[in-house]
């Protein structure tokens, strides 16, 4: 299987036809069919589904669609790194990042570097953890922001130079909206909204000291806008980290931070087995010397 093969499937996938991906592609139809039939024939899996007016992919073919998507993405990245000019620094920057405000510590660094180096591009996407750990065994991004224990066995890391503090998001008219620190005992049994995790009960007890028989998880999030929607529309209270949302004005809802504080450290991390980009390298020096 080559790259040119998962091009081909990829513009049939995107185009739901073969005509309309051949036409994409510059192809004759009977070219791309065959490409097809042969890639097919090579993993001994049908990949599509032929209907009489548009292709729709099978099990098999949507994971190949997803594996094509990266793999792609990463032969494009490496295409890219190696190609980068000897007297100046140009290109992307790929970070994964949770929502903190430990990301400015990156980007503020990076601002500096593209002051410098204008032709330099960042790109941040947003995840939870698992999304962050997964970038990065994939290759896919340079940089990921993850909050302590880090696997030093697989990963370098830079720790960020200051703290998130854990509090709770509520409407301003919930009961926990009059006072001014919440406790985990004022949360047991209350409906939570948490971050997404494999077992988010088993997160929320290790972070407020509480048993897994004490918390109600009332829903999760990836995003904490999204879980400020679900608590302005009563849901529940929203665990999470201060300084994310601007909840000043007419906002409904607001922050209290726990007592006593609860604080989380984040690091910038990178794959100890594969050396970075030029470009990556000297965002990374930039950190240093800002860290130092």
């Amino acid at each position: 299987m080559e790259l040119r093969d998962l091009e081909y499937f990829l513009a049939i996938a995107r185009e739901g036809s073969i005509t309309g991906a051949a036409k994409a592609l510059h192809l004759s139809q009977p070219a791309l069919t065959r490409q097809l039939q042969l890639l097919e024939a090579e993993l001994g899996k049908p990949l599509v589904h032929r209907g009489a007016r548009r292709i729709t992919l099978t099990e098999d073919g949507m994971l190949l669609r997803r594996r094509a998507e990266e793999l792609l993405r990463l032969a494009e990245r490496t295409r890219a790194e190696i190609m980068e000019p000897d007297e100046q620094l140009t290109g992307d920057i790929s970070v994964c990042s949770g929502e903190t405000k430990g990301l400015h510590f990156l980007t503020q660094a990076a601002k500096r570097l593209m002051a410098r180096h204008p032709d330099v591009r960042l790109h941040v996407s947003s995840g939870d953890t698992g999304d962050v750990v997964e970038e990065l065994e994939k290759g896919l991004i340079d940089f990921g922001l993850l909050f302590a224990p880090i696997d030093a066995t697989r990963y370098d890391y830079l720790p960020v130079p200051y703290e998130d503090v854990w509090g709770v998001i509520m409407r301003k008219d919930a009961p926990l909206a009059q006072k001014e620190h919440i406790t985990p005992e004022d949360l047991i049994g209350q409906p939570l909204i948490v971050p997404r995790s494999g077992n988010s009960t088993e997160l929320i007890s290790h972070i407020l000291g509480l048993s897994e028989e004490q918390i109600r998880v009332a829903g999760t999030y990836s995003l904490i806008f999204n879980a400020s929607l679900m608590c302005a529309d009563g849901i529940g209270y929203v665990l999470g980290l201060d300084q994310i949302l601007n909840l000043t004005g007419e906002s409904v809802t607001c922050f209290r931070p726990l007592a006593p504080p609860i604080t989380a450290r984040i690091s910038v991390v990178w794959r100890r087995d594969r050396p970075l980009s030029r470009t990556a390298q000297a965002l990374l020096d930039e950190m240093r010397n800002t860290g130092a």
